[in-house]
């Protein structure tokens, strides 16, 4: 667990992120993060879930089509 406090950042609230986390996320300056909502709490990742959706519904029609696939690259 990582205590992160509050701070004002201009008329906004920042947190700021101890060098471990970031390299944990594998972000630096100037990377986005996404923060989600989560039965519990929230998910903070340095990938986007709505990629993460696409990715999925690919690989979902390249199984149902694996054999088109495979004739067409013949």
């Amino acid at each position: 667990m990582v205590r992160l406090k509050l701070r004002a950042i201009g008329t906004s609230v920042g947190v700021i992120l101890p060098k471990e986390v970031l390299a944990r996320l594998k972000v630096g300056k100037g990377d986005e993060l996404f923060l989600t909502e989560v039965p519990g709490g929230i998910r903070l990742t340095a990938h986007d879930p709505t990629l993460e959706e696409q990715v999925e519904l690919g690989r979902e029609f390249m199984k149902e089509y694996r054999e088109t696939f495979r004739a067409l690259a013949r």
